[in-house]
């Protein structure tokens, strides 16, 4: 990834934030037919490796579980908060006119070394943990045991479990640190304001983390 020094992320801490934040990631990898991605929900584990684990399900009849187990390499794009940022709000604009639009974002990266398993314990730990962990913040979280013991047997056959060892962990916040302070403030109040069709509250609070606090 292009990685300009001033937008680097390297606090792992930060990184698996926005992995839990934003478990969605896109699983990328380069088999003999060219490149397959796609985009399946993670579970981050901390024990075991320094960098962590990623732990994923997928559809049997997916075949890119057969790639990753003739040893294709994985990559896995993890997508934060992101936002439009016009030259509009940017004071710089008033004063010489030597602007451009620019997109915001935070982004983490992963690579590891993948291995496929096809086991029902591994499997049923796997979605049982997914599922808690976005269920418990739910009055009455939905629990895999809700569903009939051989509905969930029968589903848990048709999927195929991969766990990533991650070897390799990149964050980039591009986050408008790279303009004046005053372009800065204005983009936080631009993102901010309830009436902007560009606000993004999200976006505003990262700009004034990494352009403010920092």
């Amino acid at each position: 990834m292009y990685q300009p020094p001033q937008f680097r992320e390297d606090d792992l801490s930060v990184q698996h934030a926005l992995i839990r934040a934003h478990p969605l990631g896109l699983l990328i990898t380069a088999g003999p037919d060219g490149p397959t991605a796609n985009a399946l929900p993670f579970h981050l584990v901390d024990e075991g490796p320094p960098k962590g684990v990623l732990q994923v399900h997928m559809s049997r009849a997916n075949g890119q579980w057969k790639e990753i187990a003739a040893g294709a390499p994985v990559l896995i794009v993890f997508q934060g908060d992101n936002a439009y940022i016009t030259p509009s709000w940017y004071a710089t604009k008033r004063e010489t006119g030597k602007v451009v639009p620019t997109w915001n974002y935070a982004i983490v990266q992963v690579r590891g070394s993948a291995k496929v398993i096809d086991d029902s314990g591994w499997l049923r730990t796997q979605i049982e943990a997914l599922t808690g962990e976005h269920e418990h913040r739910r009055p009455a979280p939905w629990r895999v045991d809700d569903a009939p013991a051989a509905f969930v047997d029968a589903q848990i056959k048709g999927i195929i479990g991969v766990e990533i060892a991650i070897t390799g962990i990149e964050g980039k916040w591009k986050v408008s640190q790279n303009r004046p302070k005053a372009d800065i403030a204005e983009v936080i109040d631009g993102l901010g304001a309830a009436t902007e069709v560009h606000a993004n509250p999200g976006m505003a609070d990262l700009v004034r983390r990494y352009g403010v606090d920092r």
